[in-house]
């Protein structure tokens, strides 16, 4: 059993859209598939994986370092023999090694996009949905039927006007989904009121509405919303400031009593247990955004997770940033609150799988073996042509 060939190409996903930091009109992504010598149904298995939106693609970061030493690493190190299996800890150790401490930057998306791919081949070896192994072998067996998701959208549109972002935001209630996320921050404060309260008049309450800043603010403007935005109840306050200003989220904290969101560009385990320590975030409401495909994958997920159990957080308040079938599994495997969606944007990668709809804000996931790819055919169309 070995991994016989890893292909990657990068994807363009770009669109006119921005949010209060960057645009997307030339945004990339990177698309990898793990090759094995495993057969199933008379064809080698292969893994696929790709990387979250908002970080570039990382080929040249593979070709470089990554993928060859994978590729000549012994092939019995990095197999599960209890599990007759790809042992993805010891791919991860492969990828990982003559590699420093910290620094976790861009490193850290290549990895994880491979990790994906790992792991897609290690269910497909197993027979098995990914979601359903990890209950297995991590939580006793037990998976949640169905992940709640929420509708991430409300991007600044060049000539998007309030009745087109209120025509977007009934389009996610139509499909089913009961809470929305919009940009802020790219306006000025009373432009981005005004935007709150036309999403509001469509959506009902202001706990169906989430706002994120995508880090854009300094503490003095974050406080500023902070305090505007308090009278509307949100869903949540998210990402304010700097991901790795802690000592601005714990001030921010001190203002802003609603929940608030934010973790979706750290990297590792150990930037997760500063954000818990020193940034002021509330188990009791606020939520954690960590992203497996932008911080090494799912093998360093699992010590985010762990490092959170240790300071006495729920993996409920998890709902990871990305909008993709990775983080679906995880969520349903491993008991995390849910998860973020991208109904229109980013795609063929935003969304779920083809024949699943949205139910009172939840979806099931597929019975197909592995994450779930081939189940999103235009998503599977760019990945198949890699193997």
């Amino acid at each position: 059993m070995r991994i016989v060939a890893i292909r990657e190409k990068t994807v363009s996903i770009a669109s006119p859209i921005a949010n209060a930091y960057i645009d997307f009109s030339k945004m990339t992504c990177s698309v990898v598939a793990v090759v094995t010598d495993v057969v199933r149904e008379g064809r080698p298995v292969v893994g696929y994986g790709f990387n979250s939106n908002g970080r570039y693609g990382q080929g040249a970061l593979m070709r470089e370092r990554f993928i060859a030493r994978v590729l000549e690493a012994d092939p019995d190190t990095l197999v599960d023999e209890a599990n007759d299996n790809l042992d993805p800890f010891a791919v991860w150790t492969a990828l990982m090694t003559n590699e420093k401490p910290g620094g976790h930057g861009e490193r850290s998306v290549a990895v994880g996009t491979i990790d994906m791919a790992v792991w897609d081949a290690v269910a497909k070896i197993a027979g098995k949905p990914l979601y359903r192994l990890l209950a297995e072998r991590y939580r006793g067996g037990t998976a949640d039927d169905r992940v709640w998701v929420y509708a991430a959208g409300g991007y600044y549109y060049p000539g998007k006007d309030h009745a087109e972002l209120r025509d977007e935001m009934k389009s996610y209630l139509d499909r089913g989904y009961r809470v929305v996320k919009m940009k802020i921050g790219a306006a000025s404060l009373d432009e981005d009121l005004r935007r709150i309260e036309a999403v509001i008049g469509v959506v009902g309450e202001g706990g169906r509405v989430a706002v994120d800043a995508n880090g854009r603010f300094d503490l003095g403007t974050a406080v500023a919303y902070a305090k505007a935005l308090k009278p509307y109840g949100l869903f949540w306050y998210e990402e304010a400031g700097d991901p790795l200003d802690y000592a601005l989220q714990a001030e921010l904290a001190e203002h802003y009593d609603g929940p608030m969101a934010t973790g979706e560009n750290l990297f590792s385990h150990q930037d997760a247990r500063n954000l818990l320590r020193y940034g002021g975030m509330r188990p009791d409401r606020d939520y954690l955004q960590f992203d497996c495909a932008l911080s090494y994958g799912l093998v360093e997920y699992m010590r985010t997770l762990a490092q959170m159990e240790a300071l006495g957080w729920s993996s409920r308040r998890v709902v990871p940033h990305g909008g993709h079938q990775m983080s679906l599994n995880i969520a349903a495997g491993l008991h995390l609150g849910g998860n973020e969606s991208y109904p229109d944007v980013f795609q063929p990668f935003g969304g779920f799988a083809d024949a699943i709809a949205v139910e009172d804000g939840h979806v099931r996931l597929p019975d197909d073996p592995g994450v779930g790819f081939e189940a999103k055919s235009k998503l599977y169309a760019v990945m198949r042509d890699l193997a």
